[in-house]
This record gives C-alpha cells, sequence and structure tokens, in this order.
C-alpha cells in the first residue's frame, strides 16, 4: 500500500495531464492575480474569462496544480451548505439562505454541463448519495435533517427516507437501521477535473506558474518567496484552508482539519454481488465522526475520514502521509459495514486539509479599494463550493449583479479562531468527544443522541 504521494487521484499515470510549469522568474503587471490553482482559483479564472476573454490572468501556485485538496478529496459534488443555516440566517435573513441552498442544489447540474460543454471528462455522473443510520439515534438524527433540508431549500424529491430494506436495496451495510438518500450529488474524479481545469484556462489564455510560493499579500500586489512581485487591479486568494500561511491575511479566520482518504484495489464482482452496491451513488454513515466513500469508475472503494483531525499550530502536511492508527481506524470501518464479502486490500493512502472557520460558516471576500479577494471556510464540502465561490468572486469583480453577487456569504466576517494551545485543545476535544459519543450510542443502540455529542456540537459553535 503506498501511504501520502499526494492522492491515488494524483499519483496515478495520467497521460500527461499532471503538466510541468515554470515558476515565475520576473516582476509582472497583469489584470488579475491568482493565488492557488485548485478549484476556488481555476474556476474564478475561467468564470472571469467567460465575463471578458480579454483579461490577462496570472495563477500562481506554491507547488503544482492540484496539490492541496483539490486533488486529495473523495470527490463528491453535493449541494450541502459550509453554513451553519440559523447563523447565517440572522444577519442576512431566512429567505437569502434558502436562496443559497437552491443555488448550490443548481449548481451540481451547472458543473456538469460545463465539464460536457468544454469536454473535461473527470468520470462524472449524478447518482445521488445514501447516507445509512446504524442506529435509533442516527436514524432520528436523520429524521431531523431531512425536516430541516425541506425547511431550507430543499425540495421533497430531493432528499427522502429509506427503510431498513430500501436502504439494503441500494447499498448493503451491516448493521443499517434505516437511511436517507438525496439525489442531489454527484461523483467525480478530482484530478482529472482539476488538471482538466488548468488546461481549460490556459487554452483560453491564462498563465499558470507553479512551484511560485506567494508569500504575501498587500494592496494590488503578490510577492513570492523568492522575491517577485505581481501587480494587478485585483489579487484573489483562493488557497483556503492555507490561506493563513501567507502574510497580509488573517492567522486564524480558517483553521486547517485533517482529513485522510484510503482506497482499495479493485473489488471483484463477486464482491460488489455481496455488497450490492451496484450504482454510482456516493456512500456515507450519520456518526457524528462520520465516513464518506464513492464506488470508483474502476472498481474500488475509496473511502475517508477525520483521523487526527488538528495539527498544532494550524501545521499542514506536504506530502499526504497518514498514520497507521488512521488507516487501521478506516480499513476496519470498511470491514464493518461490508463483513460478508471478504477481504479488500487498501491500495494507497493520503490525508489532506479541510478549511473551518469559527462559527462554521463560509465566506467570499472583495475588498475594492486594496483589490484583494479571498474565499474559503468549506468545511469539506469544497468541490461545488469553490464553484459557487468563484463565481461570486467573478460576479463581483466584472460588476454583475447575480444571483452569486448576491449570495449572504459575500462579505460574511466570521470570527477568528482562539490562540494555541486553546484552538487545538478545542478542536482535538471535539473530535475525541464525538467518537466518545458515537461508542456510547453504537453499545447501547441508543434511539438519542448521546448528551455528550450535544455538549461538543454547543461549545464548539456547531450547534
Amino acid at each position: 500500500m503506498k501511504n501520502g504521494h499526494i492522492s491515488f487521484w494524483m499519483d496515478r499515470d495520467l497521460d500527461g495531464l499532471q503538466t510541468k510549469r515554470p515558476r515565475l522568474e520576473a516582476d509582472l503587471e497583469t489584470d488579475v492575480c491568482i493565488v492557488g490553482a485548485g478549484f476556488t482559483g481555476l474556476w474564478t479564472a475561467y468564470l472571469l474569462q467567460r465575463h471578458d476573454p480579454a483579461l490577462r490572468i496570472h495563477i500562481l501556485e506554491s507547488d503544482f496544480v492540484g496539490h492541496g485538496a483539490s486533488g486529495r478529496n473523495d470527490g463528491w459534488v453535493s449541494a450541502l451548505l459550509s453554513a451553519n443555516r440559523r447563523k447565517l440566517a440572522a444577519a442576512s435573513g431566512r429567505d437569502a439562505v434558502i436562496e443559497f441552498q437552491r443555488t448550490m442544489i443548481e449548481a451540481v447540474d451547472e458543473i456538469i454541463d460545463i465539464l460536457s460543454e468544454e469536454n473535461i471528462y473527470a468520470h462524472q455522473v449524478k447518482g445521488g448519495h445514501l447516507r445509512v443510520a446504524r442506529t435509533p439515534a442516527a436514524l432520528a438524527r436523520q429524521e431531523a435533517s431531512q425536516r430541516s433540508a425541506l425547511d431550507w431549500g430543499y425540495r421533497p424529491e430531493h432528499i427522502t427516507m429509506l427503510s431498513r430494506q430500501e436502504a439494503d436495496e441500494r447499498i448493503r451495510v451491516d448493521g443499517t437501521v434505516g437511511g436517507m438518500f438525496n439525489t442531489t450529488t454527484a461523483r467525480i474524479d478530482p484530478s482529472l477535473l482539476v488538471t482538466g481545469l488548468a488546461r481549460l484556462v490556459e487554452h483560453r489564455g491564462a498563465v499558470i506558474h507553479e512551484n511560485t510560493r506567494v508569500a504575501a499579500v498587500a494592496a494590488h500586489t503578490a510577492r513570492t518567496a523568492q522575491g517577485q512581485r505581481v501587480r494587478a487591479p485585483y489579487v484573489l486568494v483562493c488557497t483556503e484552508a492555507y490561506t493563513g500561511q501567507i502574510d497580509g491575511m488573517p492567522k486564524r479566520r480558517i483553521a486547517p482539519v485533517n482529513s485522510s482518504i484510503v482506497i482499495t484495489e479493485p473489488l471483484t464482482d463477486s464482491q460488489w454481488s455481496t455488497i450490492g452496491w451496484n450504482d454510482d451513488e456516493c456512500f456515507g454513515d450519520s456518526a457524528h465522526v462520520f465516513t464518506y466513500a464513492q464506488r470508483t469508475a474502476d472498481g474500488r472503494i475509496a473511502i475517508g475520514g477525520r483521523g487526527k483531525p488538528y495539527r498544532y499550530g494550524s501545521r499542514t502536511d506536504h506530502a499526504g502521509e497518514v498514520d497507521d492508527k488512521t488507516v487501521q481506524l478506516l480499513h476496519s470501518r470498511l470491514t464493518e459495514y461490508f463483513p460478508d464479502a471478504g477481504e479488500i486490500p487498501l491500495a494507497h493512502a493520503w490525508c489532506g486539509v479541510i478549511g473551518v472557520t469559527r462559527d462554521w460558516c463560509a465566506f467570499v471576500d472583495l475588498d475594492q479599494q486594496t483589490g484583494i479577494g479571498t474565499a474559503g471556510g468549506y468545511a469539506g464540502h469544497g468541490v461545488t463550493t469553490a464553484f459557487v465561490a468563484a463565481n461570486t468572486l467573478a460576479d463581483r469583480i466584472c460588476g454583475v449583479d447575480s444571483r452569486y453577487s448576491r449570495l449572504p456569504w459575500f462579505g460574511h466576517r466570521p470570527p477568528l479562531w482562539e490562540p494555541e494551545p486553546a484552538r487545538w485543545i478545542g478542536i482535538t476535544s471535539m473530535y475525541g468527544l464525538f467518537g466518545v459519543a458515537d461508542t456510547q450510542e453504537e453499545r447501547a443502540n441508543a434511539e438519542r443522541t448521546a448528551p455528550i455529542a450535544r455538549f461538543a456540537a454547543k461549545i464548539t459553535g456547531m450547534d
């Protein structure tokens, strides 16, 4: 089993799709400077080019295209909202949050349509996603989640509750007591998407400089670690969980939280028949420390979860290596779900970081005076959220009044995370308490959510 190497997706031979691009060697002036060649930066470049094909756009990437979360995630193109709805509604109104949710739902189809129009094949298929409940308490949370979703913009045909038999007809997970099916989710191969977007924006005239780490930003200026300066009316910092590493950006607005994934060797036809996972829906559970998975186009299961949630001082890794305990945890979870499938060997393990704000609400910001724009706090739902954020940035830059430019996350300023060691203690304790709650619920086959989980959600601002 490989460990690290960025991710399984990025480590494969993609027939030359991972193009090596030269780093920036001299100062330059351009119309838009984008920091970060991940989903947010590349989608923003693409959308700006659609608004104004004559724009000069330069993208500065510290490593290579897709090195961060965009090349490491599990490939869910979901409409899940990266926000605490009640908190956002308190500031912007209920109708604005409902419109936000509906925009996210429609964005899934917009992404698929653009990929088709631009001939980007990233194994995209809209198969929805199944969440199983393995305790009565988890099922009760699902029922509450469905009611809330319908109150905040989903339609009844989007989310349905499933009996145990109905859930098993989709995927036979051991111990299932029921489930919830969401039709709005699609699956993609993240590496094929991010590299495809990079080639697309380059074909349209954008320039990507790899191995060009931006050390600082100031009004209309980005400065690299090597000392080059890029001047532009707009400097867009699209680095999500890595944003705090750049001077000139808030250091504690986003906490980088770890997420780990393992992927199996291709399963046999007999194993797939035993599991009953015959379609292309994504899969997850409704535990507090939840897992998420997809069936890949080449017949593997990629399954992820948090593992060790946070590195002291908001540190991030480079190569994506996963500790043995987390690998074993994810593998054992897979075995718990599908015990009758026999041995399912792992092929690769990796990890990355997702960006989480203190109030669990994503944001987009653009200061017209300094030209500095940014987005972040996707909290693990970044594939679709990055596209929506890019639309917000592009429309704001081009002065377009649209549903994207009016979304309530624009200008939202999340409170800063606490300084260390309080930040490490808080995040680590939260996930630890959620793990204890899962254990309590599973052992007791509990009908109600463990009080310790409600306590953790309340003190950390998730509630």
